[in-house]
C-alpha cells in the first residue's frame, strides 16, 4: 500500500507534512486552516526563487497583507484564545505593545514560518531516516533516541539555505582571507553543522550524538523564535509514525525522491511511502 505522507506541500496528495504543521500555527493564530492552499501559494512566492515573476510576487503579497490586516482586525474586534489576540491584548506600541504594522509583519512571519519549514523537514527528517533501514530499525528498538535523532535530522539536513547575513564589526579571518571590518558576510549554517572541528564523524548520521549543537535554528539572540514549536512537531510525528507503522518504508528508491526547484529552505516534492 502507497501513500504520500510526511510530504511538502507539492505532492499528489500530502497526508502528513504539510497539513499537521499549518492546522496547529492556524489553531495559535486563530485563521481558519480551510485557507491553507491560499497560505501556501503566498508562502511559495516569499520562499521560492525562481518559480515567479516580480508581478507575480508582488500580487500574492498584497493579497497576503490584506488578509493578515483583515484578520487583525477582525480579532481586535472579537479577540479569542489564539497568538494574535494576546499580542493585541497587550497593547499597542505606545504602551510597550506591537504597532499596527508590527503585528502585520508578526502574524504573516509566523503563518509562513509556522508550517512552511517545519512541514518540508518532516519530509526531509522521514527520508534521511527510511533511506537507511538501519536508522529507523534502530529506532523501533530504542524510541527513546527519538529527541537525538530529531536533533541530528535538523543537523545532517544538507540544505544550505540562504545563510544568516552577518555585518563584521572587526578585521577577521575565514579560511585564509582577511575579511575587512564593515563586511557584510552569509554564513551557511548547513556548513557549520558538518564543522569537523566541532562535530566527530559530522559526515555520518549518528541518532544518538549527544551533545548535539548544531545551527539549524541560529543562535543567540537571533536564534528561531519557534523552534521549540518545531521541535515538539518533529518529535511528535517521529513517535507516532513509529508506533503506528513501524514497517515505514519508501515506496521508490532514497536516490528518486525529488527536491523541490528554487525553494530557499529546500525540501523534497514527495515522500511516497508503504507499510
Amino acid at each position: 500500500m502507497t501513500c504520500s505522507s510526511a510530504a511538502s506541500r507539492e505532492s499528489s496528495g500530502p497526508a502528513l507534512g504539510f497539513p499537521l504543521p499549518v492546522y496547529v500555527i492556524c489553531d495559535m493564530l486563530g485563521v481558519p486552516a480551510g485557507d491553507r492552499d491560499r497560505f501556501a501559494y503566498w508562502s511559495d512566492t516569499l520562499l521560492n526563487l525562481t518559480r515567479y515573476g516580480q508581478a507575480e510576487i508582488d500580487a500574492a503579497q498584497a493579497e497576503f497583507v490584506q488578509y493578515m490586516s483583515g484578520h487583525i482586525a477582525a480579532k481586535r474586534a472579537e479577540p479569542g484564545e489564539d497568538l494574535l489576540s494576546e499580542l493585541i491584548a497587550a497593547g499597542d506600541a505606545d504602551n510597550g505593545g506591537l504597532s499596527d504594522i508590527q503585528l502585520l509583519a508578526t502574524g504573516m512571519g509566523l503563518l509562513v514560518a509556522g508550517h512552511e519549514t517545519t512541514a518540508n523537514m518532516i519530509g526531509k527528517m522521514v527520508g534521511m531516516l527510511l533511506a537507511d533501514r538501519t536508522r529507523w530499525e534502530r529506532l523501533l528498538a530504542d524510541p527513546s533516541l527519538v529527541r537525538t535523532a530529531v536533533e541530528e535530522a535538523l543537523r545532517f539536513d544538507a540544505n544550505a539555505g540562504f545563510g544568516m547575513p552577518r555585518y563584521l564589526r572587526e578585521e577577521s579571518e575565514v579560511g585564509g582571507t582577511v575579511l575587512p571590518r564593515g563586511t557584510t558576510v552569509v554564513c551557511s549554517m548547513a556548513a557549520a553543522n558538518r564543522d569537523e572541528s566541532v562535530f566527530d564523524g559530522a559526515d555520518e548520521m549518528d541518532l544518538s550524538r549527544s551533545p548535539n549543537p548544531h545551527l539549524a535554528f541560529g543562535a543567540g539572540p537571533h536564534s528561531c523564535l519557534g523552534q521549540a514549536l518545531a521541535r515538539t512537531e518533529l518529535q511528535v510525528v517521529l513517535e507516532v509514525l513509529l508506533r503506528r507503522l513501524p514497517s515505514l518504508e519508501l515506496a521508490v528508491p532514497a536516490e528518486e525522491l525529488q527536491r523541490v526547484e528554487g525553494l530557499a529552505i529546500g525540501g523534497l516534492r514527495e515522500i511516497p511511502v508503504r507499510w
